[in-house]
């Protein structure tokens, strides 16, 4: 018997309490070499991966529900994806997209595009989530040639951490902290977090119509001209910022919006595209065509790789006014094609909205008896659970989410969290059934535990 498939009938497995004696050595020398730039979840120190499931250098063995941060879309080390990566590094390792040709990156855009919703488009490989948005701004720009200076971004969003990205990223304050000043003319507006409405409204669909109003009235009318205006920039489900899903209203009528004034949509699919939904691209679920969809993470199977994918009038940028060395890696985008294959061969997004709604009505009925769970939403496998510690002041249970995804880590579930105090589901498409349940069945009982402990 596979030794995957032998774990995997007995996972999780805590074989010691973790971090275990080899991820303490580790632990140790990571901070010694390591810039400490960036915040870690829980001791987890991977050895390997294989499918839904993680092993540590300790041999302890986990459950993972967040595929390490929505990337291993079709599962840690997929086979195919492993085959591919296999056949294209005997063949060819690297040479510049940016001045030669290959066929592999035409044959990844064709692909990219057929599940796109353009009816016609053109791709631009990068090498990460940060550098497709960075990219996206540019072409959005440049498509104006220099006239419409101006992006409009939401509150709460995550773009990235480099200069432009971060300069529209507006999740917590640390990613902007020292680094200003940032790249001029973004604007940030509320984004219609319906749990959380920033204006008054009794419904989300008021709260989407709200948000549009104070858009066009108060930025366009009195802030900035429209003409000057070159894109709005959005997450269909805010990522970072706690799984917000918009009323159904809100995207459409920012195309409308756009459309009034001749503005660019800009779509960030990084972490909600390929397949994360049940759909190629979360925004589909609202019947909206943007301009242009920046997408990363879930791609490439775990190899870095980035893309924009826009209507072909709008990527029009000219000839060496945007590139990349390692954009387009052969070997990046033969892991790609192995990734659509299998999401298309083994019919991944119809399977994903199915079981979204399972794990969407297991949290509703459960929100029925654990007080501290104040609201549920989600699409497909990119689901939010909010903890609040009183839900008529819905006061974030910032303590208690950060007790809970711990405990869940003790007992071999990997679980991380999003927003202020937003647990998010997110584990690869393609987990086995018997898996997803008897991970969540774990995180059950530790929410019951944590809320009588919370309540008494």
């Amino acid at each position: 018997m596979d030794e995957w498939v032998r774990l995997a009938e007995q996972a999780p497995i805590i074989r010691v309490e973790p971090p275990g004696p080899k991820a303490r050595e580790i632990l140790e020398e990571d901070r010694k070499y390591l810039m400490q730039s960036f915040v870690r979840w829980y001791p987890l120190v991977v050895d390997t991966a294989r499918g839904a499931l993680v092993k540590d250098v300790d041999g302890n063995v986990y459950i993972d529900l967040n595929s390490a941060l929505a990337v291993a879309n079709i599962g840690h080390t997929h086979p195919r994806v492993v085959e591919a990566i296999k056949r294209q590094s005997e063949k060819l390792l690297h040479f510049s997209l940016t001045d030669f040709y290959y066929e592999e990156a035409v044959r990844a855009a064709k692909r990219l595009v057929s599940v796109s919703p353009f009816e016609e488009g053109k791709v631009f490989f990068a090498n990460s989530g940060a550098e497709s948005v960075e990219g996206s701004l540019k072409v959005a720009r440049g498509h104006f040639r220099g006239k419409r200076p101006y992006i409009i971004g939401f509150l709460g969003a995550f773009h990235g951490r480099t200069m432009g990205a971060l300069s529209i990223t507006s999740s917590k304050p640390v990613q902007r902290k020292w680094f200003s000043p940032l790249v001029p003319n973004i604007i940030h507006v509320p984004y219609p977090y319906s749990y959380r409405c920033p204006f008054h409204a009794e419904t989300p669909e008021e709260c989407g119509e709200a948000v549009l109003s104070y858009i066009e009235e108060w930025i366009l009318g009195k802030i900035v001209d429209p003409e000057e205006v070159a894109a709005f920039i959005f997450e269909p489900i805010q990522g970072e910022g706690g799984y917000i899903v918009p009323p159904d209203n809100f995207l459409p009528g920012l195309r409308k919006l756009a459309d009034k004034y001749g503005i660019l949509l800009i779509d960030d699919e990084v972490q909600a595209g390929i397949g994360r939904t049940g759909r190629w691209f979360a925004v589909e679920h609202w019947g909206v065509v943007p301009d242009i969809i920046a997408t990363a993470k879930g791609i490439a199977g775990g190899l870095p790789l980035g893309a924009i994918v826009g209507k072909s009038e709008v990527m029009n940028l000219p000839p060496g006014s945007h590139a990349s060395t390692f954009g387009g890696n052969p070997v990046s985008l033969a892991a790609m094609n192995a990734v659509f294959e299998v999401i298309e061969s083994e019919r991944v997004l119809d399977r994903v909205s199915r079981l979204g709604e399972e794990v969407l009505k297991f949290f509703r009925d459960l929100s029925a008896e654990v007080s501290l769970i104040g609201d549920v939403r989600g699409k497909g496998f990119m689901i939010g659970v909010e903890l609040v510690r009183d839900r008529r002041t819905k006061e974030p249970a910032k303590k208690e989410l950060a007790e809970l995804i711990n405990r869940c880590f003790k007992r071999g579930v990997l679980v991380i969290g999003a927003g202020l105090s937003v647990v998010r589901i997110a584990p690869p498409l393609t987990i086995e059934e018997e898996l997803l349940w008897r991970a969540l069945r774990i995180l059950e009982e530790e929410l019951r535990k944590l809320d009588r402990e919370v309540r008494a």
